[in-house]
């Protein structure tokens, strides 16, 4: 008997989502349990499990397209059947609340031990700048070893994913020369087809040139070639970022102000704690401990507006904006005044390396109270953040640089640390914006003040 799965609400009111990629073919045998697609939502792209063992006899939807809540996701069956014959005996349709689901919608951790290949994602999307990838604290998975565990699944990077669509090459027939077996972009331009000599139409791509899929392996949007307009659909991920970048420029009152503080204390501590417990301090861990007693002396900068109403939260759920190739997420450190300077370095890179990975779940990427954004990973000084939705304020932090100061009526060279703090003018008058920044820069320019709470 075949068996009807409906596409569940996976959280946060979901309608629709977009498949992303099957990764069980029609005809192929699937366990209960093991996921059998990858989707995106506007907060998330999540590996959905089938709750059932059998012959996958139908999908639902084809890559690319948008399946509603409710509807058919996948049909499975006896490998006997025919999904398409209207004598197939199909369970009672499961509505998206009771649709089954004997597996949480989590990532398995055993399917991320090659980070380099395209993993699921979970992503929510935070109109803010920054990243966790900073000279000092480098997030970047390290390459799997050749010994190590990888994907039955074809293997190759996102973007070289991405440059395989923009050139109508199938994957599944390149052969990879990577580790174990990696599709790479020389792949990729050994099977390309050479240009057109004759002269294109405008409907005509020409295939891209080795520049521009180097350009794009590295990190870079290639652009198109000379003389021609290309039209790229944005992610699902980009449009709400955009969705989520209009709503709060359209109803928040920005007011931005800006600080320098000198960093000698914060870094001296920084690598004082790195060479006694021997690891790597991430900034965005000694600035998070700092704020925190901010937030308890100003809890308007710790809140919702709702309607009329301020919702003061009793947690501290620090966002952290990381920069990742697929776009700016926000991972949320969960009751950051309750964690040492140790326990919050430990989650500021497990979250920062989950956030590349694209492998942290819908609850790690939403619902902070506050949000830092380490602009000076990117080279950043001062800036004009803007506020994300459901929250009042944003923190960003830019590159310290030496540079002259007064220190004891004598003028030194010192790491000066530039701060810009934007908030709600709906909630937070310029006074008491500039007595929470004061209390903020006192703590960072005394470590000792926040790591002695």
């Amino acid at each position: 008997m075949a068996n009807e799965f409906r596409f569940p609400d996976i959280g946060e009111g979901l309608t629709e989502a977009e498949i992303v990629r099957w990764l069980v073919a029609e005809g192929e045998y699937v366990e209960a349990d093991q996921p059998v697609v990858e989707v995106e939502t506007d907060k998330a792209v999540v590996e959905i499990p089938s709750p059932y063992a059998g012959t996958v006899l139908r999908h639902g939807a084809a890559e690319g397209e948008t399946i509603e809540v409710g509807s058919v996701l996948v049909v499975v069956g006896d490998e006997e059947e025919n999904a398409a014959s209207d004598e197939i005996a199909v369970d009672a349709p499961l509505s998206a609340e009771s649709a089954p689901l004997s597996a949480e919608f989590t990532l398995p951790s055993t399917e991320l031990d090659s980070p380099d290949e395209e993993t699921v994602s979970v992503a929510t999307a935070a109109p803010i700048v920054g990243s966790l990838d900073e000279n000092a604290e480098d997030l970047s998975p390290s390459a799997p070893g050749e010994d190590e565990p990888v994907p039955s699944q074809i293997k190759a990077l996102p973007l070289v994913r991405k440059l395989a669509r923009e050139m109508s090459i199938d994957l599944a027939t390149v052969p990879g020369s990577g580790p174990a077996g990696r599709i790479t972009r020389e792949d990729l331009l050994a099977v390309a087809e050479p240009a057109p000599v004759s002269q294109p139409s405008e409907a005509t791509v020409s295939a891209p040139t080795e520049e521009r899929v180097a350009a794009a392996e590295e990190g870079a949007t290639p652009g198109p070639s000379a003389g021609t307009d290309e039209r790229r659909r944005l992610s699902r991920l980009r449009r709400t970022i955009a969705a989520n970048l209009s709503k709060s420029w359209a109803e928040v009152p920005h007011v931005t102000t800006f600080d320098d503080v000198d960093a000698t204390r914060l870094l001296e501590v920084r690598q004082a704690l790195g060479s006694r417990y021997e690891t790597k301090i991430p900034l965005e861990a000694l600035v998070v401990k700092a704020i925190v007693p901010a937030l308890r002396s100003f809890p308007e900068f710790n809140a919702t507006l709702d309607g009329d109403d301020l919702v003061i939260h009793g947690a501290h759920d620090i966002g952290i904006a990381v920069d990742t190739p697929d776009g700016l997420l926000v991972a949320v450190i969960r009751d950051a005044a309750s964690k040492g300077v140790l326990e919050l370095s430990s989650e500021v890179r497990r979250l920062g390396e989950g956030a590349r990975n694209r492998t942290l779940g819908v609850d790690e990427l939403s619902g902070q109270t506050f949000t830092v954004s380490n602009i000076g990973a990117v080279g950043g000084g001062h800036g004009t953040p803007i506020v994300p939705p459901g929250t009042t304020a944003i923190l960003s932090v830019g590159r310290a640089q030496q540079k002259p100061i007064v220190a004891d009526g004598e003028l030194v060279i010192a790491p000066v640390m530039p701060l810009s703090l934007s908030y709600d003018h709906r909630v937070i008058d310029g006074g008491l914006g500039r007595r929470f920044m004061a209390e903020v820069m006192e703590n960072l320019e005394e470590p000792a003040l926040f790591l002695a709470g």
